[in-house]
């Protein structure tokens, strides 16, 4: 497979444990690049899934100076969605608390945009998925959160994880876009390079 990236060094411009695994799954080989401190700020009139592509793009952009002809980048960013507002990491326990309060026994939405740029070209995509969260007790939600300390992720919560295994009560859309990496999408617009 892939035969059409070969010409390509794959650079996965990412920190989270979760894109790497995704990525890896894949079968593509790769590396890690990471910047310090990339912005991932984004003008207050863009709504739902266009304020993850614009900060993949963002972020793209931040690498595109110190990328090799022989490189194709890939950046992605991903945020929860929830009553016209982004639900993004939470800056401490009592944020994260909230944030699932808000969800418990809801549905929201989760947006991924990725960006796939060489020195010559950039091709951006979004994924969305529905999650529906069950009824979740402040003990669940208590629970959850100082036994698995989810400040990194959007929404504050892995879907992987605890939370997801007893909360989510339906996904329509893909269950890789709520990990971070919408993976059959990215596998669908990597065969067309």
């Amino acid at each position: 497979m892939f035969d059409n990236l070969k010409r390509y060094k794959i650079i996965l411009a990412s920190n989270s444990p979760r894109r790497k695994e995704l990525l890896s799954g894949l079968g593509v080989g790769y590396e890690v690049r990471t910047l310090p401190d990339v912005d991932e700020s984004y003008p207050a009139t863009l709504k739902g899934a266009a304020i993850p592509l614009y900060i993949s793009e963002e972020k793209a952009d931040a690498y595109r100076a110190m990328m090799q002809p022989d490189e194709l980048m890939i950046t992605a960013d991903t945020i929860v969605w929830l009553d016209e507002k982004v639900l993004g990491k939470p800056r401490n326990k009592e944020e994260a608390i909230q944030m699932l309060m808000a969800m418990s026994g809801r549905t929201h939405e989760v947006f991924t945009g990725v960006c796939l740029t060489t020195t010559e070209w950039q091709r951006s995509f979004t994924a969305a998925t529905e999650v529906r969260f069950s009824h979740l007790s402040e003990e669940e939600i208590a629970y959850y959160v100082d036994k698995y300390q989810p400040m990194d992720k959007a929404g504050a919560y892995g879907v992987q994880e605890w939370i997801g295994f007893i909360g989510v009560e339906y996904i329509s859309g893909s269950y890789y876009n709520i990990m971070g990496l919408p993976v059959q999408k990215l596998y669908r617009e990597l065969l067309k390079i």
